[in-house]
């Protein structure tokens, strides 16, 4: 039997009795941090042997461990934090595990992405989570731009040190929406930041350094903190009385933030233009 076994996402003391167990009668646990998990089964009083399994030998581990089980070994399969396989390795065992007939019973537990969504205050009732994001910009925006007419709430996976920039890109895409971050989630200095995209990208700069673990939540399209035709009139005629854009690149900007096409946005732009023309006119 292969059991992929949730374990906390920082509170130790956050795992079923049903994990324990587990994980004390395995012959043996193959973890994503032998270190890190080692400290767990010791804060447990469990002495199960251990084996590295991570994204670097994940191929060659997995024929290892798919020979055990078929001679009759059950192991446990856990990742650092929450569930293996869930943005963390595992998937390919799993996989291969089903393919070749091999039991694989799931030991339910902690999950961040769960644990953010039940706080939020965001819509549960349907999401969408997309793990982590592309660390390559032209990826990453590409992904957010085809979720833009999303209407669930949108979750995401992100590391301390970019997780700045990535908000940022999702406020061009998708618009100023309000939008939760959850930090250090079980932990001694747990947190959550509410608001809009805009107001919790300040507050990170404020900081300047950021530290722990994040899970980033966003309203869909029809969410709490929806784009008016105020705020897009608004930043259009900034943006007219600044003057140093084309038409056509104000368009695309608005498009962009304000989640409408580039000739809906165009024919504000003109729309507006031709308002502060004529209103001009008549004061002269």
């Amino acid at each position: 039997m292969l059991y992929v076994v949730a374990t906390p996402i920082g509170n130790m003391d956050d795992i079923t009795l049903r994990a324990l167990k587990i994980l004390q009668a395995v012959d043996r646990i193959a973890a994503e941090d032998t270190r890190h998990t080692g400290r767990l089964l010791n804060h447990h009083g469990i002495q199960t042997p251990l084996v590295s399994y991570h994204e670097h030998n994940e191929r060659q581990r997995t024929a290892e461990l798919l020979a055990a089980l078929e001679q009759g070994e059950s192991i446990a399969l856990v990742s650092d934090a929450g569930t293996p396989a869930i943005s963390d390795p595992g998937y390919v065992l799993v996989h291969e595990a089903v393919q070749k007939g091999i039991a694989v019973s799931p030991i339910p537990g902690a999950s961040a992405l769960v644990a953010a969504l039940s706080a939020s205050g965001l819509a549960t009732d349907a999401f969408v989570f997309m793990g982590f994001p592309a660390r390559k910009a032209g990826r990453r925006q590409r992904a957010l731009a085809s979720l833009k007419e999303e209407r669930r709430t949108l979750i995401w996976y992100e590391s301390p040190h970019r997780i700045a920039a990535f908000i940022e890109d999702v406020r061009r895409v998708m618009g100023d929406r309000f939008a939760v971050i959850g930090r250090e989630m079980t932990k001694h200095y747990e947190e959550f930041l509410r608001g809009p995209l805009s107001e919790l990208a300040r507050t990170l700069e404020a900081r300047g350094d950021i530290k722990g673990e994040i899970t980033l939540l966003v309203a869909g399209c029809d969410g709490t903190l929806p784009e008016s035709a105020a705020s897009l009139e608004e930043a259009i005629v900034q943006a007219l009385q600044a003057g140093d854009k084309s038409h056509s690149a104000l368009a695309r900007e608005m498009a962009s933030a304000f989640g409408i096409s580039r000739r809906e946005a165009y024919d504000r732009i003109l729309a507006l233009r031709q308002g502060s023309d004529s209103t001009g006119d008549g004061n002269a």
